[in-house]
């Protein structure tokens, strides 16, 4: 049987990136089966009190290096975007409302792509809706949904509740109730999903 995976993500964080195309191998090939966790990263942040990578320079600036090494290592077509930050608020409603139209998947698969591939700057909403209209989805109405108070509460709710697992950062994984955090830890991931 295989075993479901719950991935906390953030369309922003190039380390979800990184763990999404890691993740979307092992599911393919049916070694686990994945729960897409969409959070707002900004506010599991700030409710734990850790500083964004972005606000320590020194930090912020190893961290191209060390995802490029990373995207290296694993052969990932990545691209570090240079409109980073993308602010990522209605991405991540979106990523509930692509569920609600059965199409989460290839959203989820678009949007990481059009940042950390293409290098498109999502923080234009023209630009959004031109991947939304590339999903053939009606972009308009689709960017209206996106304030619909269920769909924003729902958000909201899912990073509460990732920060009462625990959750304080991007991408983390919870498999058999045990919390990882980090895209470096999947072999931990897959240790766990053996017992």
């Amino acid at each position: 049987m295989t075993k479901i995976v719950d991935f906390y993500f953030d369309f922003g964080s190039p380390y979800s990136y990184l763990a999404y195309k890691q993740i979307q191998k092992l599911e393919n090939e049916k070694i686990i089966e994945v729960k897409y966790m969409p959070i707002l990263l900004g506010a599991i942040l700030k409710m734990t009190g850790v500083k964004a990578n972005t606000d320590v320079p020194i930090k912020g600036k190893y961290m191209i290096k060390d995802c490029n090494l990373w995207a290296e290592k694993q052969k990932i077509n990545f691209k570090f975007n240079t409109f980073f930050p993308i602010i990522t608020l209605n991405l991540m409603r979106g990523v509930l409302l692509a569920e609600d139209k059965k199409v989460s998947k290839i959203f989820i698969d678009k949007v990481f792509d059009a940042i950390w591939v293409d290098n498109l700057n999502l923080n234009d909403n023209k630009i959004v809706e031109k991947v939304l209209k590339s999903l053939k989805l009606d972009s308009k109405n689709f960017m209206t949904e996106l304030s619909n108070p269920k769909i924003k509460e729902e958000l909201r709710k899912k990073t509460d509740e990732a920060f009462i697992k625990g959750v304080f950062g991007a991408p983390t994984f919870i498999v058999n109730n045990k919390l990882f955090w980090g895209q470096d830890r999947l072999d931990f991931v897959l240790n766990e999903i053996k017992k």
